[in-house]
């Protein structure tokens, strides 16, 4: 899918090359990689490998979005994890809302992901988008502010959200939720109590259907959707940095012994 329009300033993909564990950040729905860019900084000053991709048709113009399936948006994330497998050994994910389904996609497809990382993902319900599963129209609905509590900070992200778009987010959860019991690979939840957008149950529903033997979930109390933006950024870019060190060097003293 050819885009039309250009990326828009601070929208780009970024990558920082460091060791052999990497770390794939995908962003949310109508968002951009500058969304999760504090987190990638931080996971890239620690010495790994951190790339976060552009989904298609976001970080343009919503137009280009409407024409995007969601086959489109898990497409993008798995061509960022090709590239890191050109430069790293162990590669985990980590996603934040609809960043978190694309995830456990790929999680579910490539046992060979060392471990995810999801913030408040999108798996069940999003009840502010549900009424429009069935319309055609309006073509696009007005977009609110991000759900942040802080308001020291400005999310690039769409002002309109097309009713097609909002129906793909829908089949992609749909066609995950099928897919959850294939993930095996280690798993850190972060759940915000207050979250106006994904409800905490989202991430309860992973938990209980995923196969995985390791289930990590940290609640935040002081963030609310966007979290990777929220007032507990460093604490979770702290916790993934643990998480990552932990499973990275145990699982390479497994295959070791």
């Amino acid at each position: 899918m050819l885009e039309r329009y250009p990326i828009l300033s601070g929208a780009e993909s970024f990558f920082f090359k460091g060791n052999h564990i990497g770390i794939l950040i995908s962003h949310g729905f109508i968002g951009t990689p500058q969304s999760v860019q504090f987190l990638g900084e931080y996971i890239a000053s620690q010495g790994y490998t951190v790339y976060a991709v552009r989904l298609k048709g976001h970080g343009t113009h919503y137009e280009d979005m409407e024409r995007c399936t969601y086959h489109d948006w898990v497409q993008s994330l798995e061509e960022g994890y090709r590239f890191l497998q050109q430069h790293c050994q162990d590669i985990f994910i980590l996603g934040q809302s609809m960043g978190g389904t694309l995830t456990m996609q790929l999680a579910s497809k490539y046992p060979k992901i060392k471990g995810v990382m999801l913030i408040n993902a999108a798996m069940t319900t999003i009840p502010v988008m549900e009424e429009f599963k069935h319309k055609q129209e309006p073509r696009f609905i007005d977009e609110g502010a991000p759900d942040i509590k802080t308001d020291d900070v400005f999310e690039i992200t769409y002002t309109k959200a097309p009713i097609r778009s909002i129906q793909q987010l829908l089949a992609l959860m749909d066609d995950t939720r099928r897919k959850l019991t294939s993930v095996t690979c280690p798993k850190l939840a972060f759940r915000s109590e207050d979250d106006h957008v994904v409800p905490p149950e989202n991430t309860d529903y992973i938990l209980a259907h995923i196969h995985s033997g390791i289930k990590e979930t940290i609640t935040l109390y002081n963030s609310y959707h966007v979290a990777s933006m929220d007032y507990e950024k460093k604490f979770i870019a702290e916790q993934c940095c643990l998480f990552i060190e932990k499973y990275a060097r145990k699982q390479r003293r497994a295959e070791i012994s």
